[in-house]
């Protein structure tokens, strides 16, 4: 499919304001079909799921699963029954750790990229059952080395639990060559693709992953949804965060059975509207194209690359645009990250992110920015003038913070 940029921007009314977003790694912005499927919802069939024999609510349900299937099958899942519906990718990181169950002497890996929600409830696990957490270093641009995981892991580690992108920095790690190595010692491999699947092409049976999580709001779908990918021979093993109405199959004065995957994780009512929004954010991206988003993108962010290392008084962190997707992090001289930050908005009407982006310990540690950083990070709607405005608005403000 030919890629055209002016009809994608057609579907984002919000950028005929004149602003310019760049703080997509936080939230994506969201398309008119996807907000149209979610008010048919309310129009039309608004009733709760898996619950009334009426038309509906019978569509209601159709609807939800239908939104399943698309989500399975855009990360190549082999069965709706491995993609349960949570709040965000943070839910979904923490029923993965509440739901295996934890030895005293066992090993959890993970790095020093991670996002906080893939950082301290690792941490947490450790303070309540002894187990052992190690974490490995990436190099000052974020760059992993396998041979550090290869070291980290032995046949102690239950879990390795790693992002795919680094939404502080953009790299891409080598996702199936550390899975090959954790599964080599019998480990289990959590990934963290809130950064990743709204951006590439990721297929769970390529990259052989035990668990993945990620959120609709990243990728042009609603706030309030997450999802949780669990292989198929794991669903049995992982215990429910939230049990309740709806995931029983049967229940008496003193017992209980629970329904299986993914009736059994989806306690309550679940998001409804929100369901169906993602699976038409699903239908939106696959009909752009993956490759084509992913190939926007990075011409984009190799020309504010290119730009920025030629502006005096700006520092980038992070490698060169062939090891990252559309995430740029940067500061200007010793200025605060939110004063640039604000001047931005202020002076063009640039939406850009300033702080840690919940991952101190990669800032402060391997950056070395206790301020934090400014980032600027792209999608399929941002445009080369866009690019040229912020590298433009940002050369004028290196040299007023100077």
């Amino acid at each position: 499919m030919r890629f055209n940029i002016q009809n994608i921007r057609q579907d984002f009314p919000i950028l005929n304001t004149g602003i310019v977003y760049l703080d997509n790694a936080a939230s994506s912005l969201t398309p008119e079909p996807v907000v149209q499927k979610m008010v048919e919802y309310y129009h039309e069939y608004r009733s709760n799921v898996e619950r009334g024999l009426y038309k509906t609510s019978q569509r209601a349900s159709e609807e939800v699963e239908k939104a399943r299937a698309k989500i399975a099958s855009f990360i190549n899942s082999r069965s709706d029954s491995e993609i349960i519906f949570t709040k965000n990718s943070t839910e979904s990181v923490n029923i993965v750790a509440s739901g295996l169950t934890w030895r005293k002497g066992e090993k959890i890996i993970t790095t020093l990229l991670e996002h906080h929600s893939n950082f301290i409830v690792w941490l947490r696990v450790k303070q309540k059952h002894c187990v052992n957490v190690d974490i490995v270093h990436p190099d000052g641009y974020g760059l992993v080395n396998l041979s550090d995981v290869e070291k980290a892991v032995n046949d102690h580690t239950k879990l390795v639990a790693v992002t795919h992108v680094s939404n502080v920095l953009g790299v891409i790690l080598p996702i199936k060559e550390i899975v090959e190595i954790a599964h080599d010692h019998g480990a289990l491999v959590l990934v963290d693709g809130a950064q990743s699947v709204p951006h590439l092409n990721v297929d769970v049976q390529r990259l052989g992953c035990d668990f993945l999580v990620f959120s609709g709001h990243k990728m042009c779908g609603p706030t309030g949804l997450g999802v949780l990918y669990i292989k198929q021979e794991l669903l049995d093993r992982i215990e429910p965060l939230c049990i309740g109405g709806g995931v029983i199959s049967d229940v008496g004065a003193d017992y209980y059975r629970l329904e299986k995957s993914p009736a059994k994780f989806e306690a309550g009512t679940p998001p409804i509207a929100e369901a169906i929004g993602l699976g038409a954010a699903v239908d939106y991206l696959k009909n752009v194209g993956m490759k084509n988003i992913e190939n926007h993108e990075r011409n984009l962010t190799e020309r504010i690359f290119e730009t920025l290392i030629n502006i005096p008084n700006v520092r980038i962190y992070g490698p060169e645009p062939k090891d990252k997707v559309g995430i740029t992090s940067f500061n200007v001289g010793e200025s605060n990250p939110h004063d640039v930050a604000l001047a931005f908005d202020v002076s063009g009407d640039i939406m850009v992110r300033s702080g840690h982006h919940c991952a101190m310990p990669l800032v402060k540690d391997i950056l070395k920015e206790n301020r934090g950083t400014v980032r600027a990070s792209t999608y399929l709607y941002n445009t080369e003038e866009e690019v040229e405005k912020f590298t433009s608005t940002l050369s004028k403000l290196a040299s007023q913070f100077a």
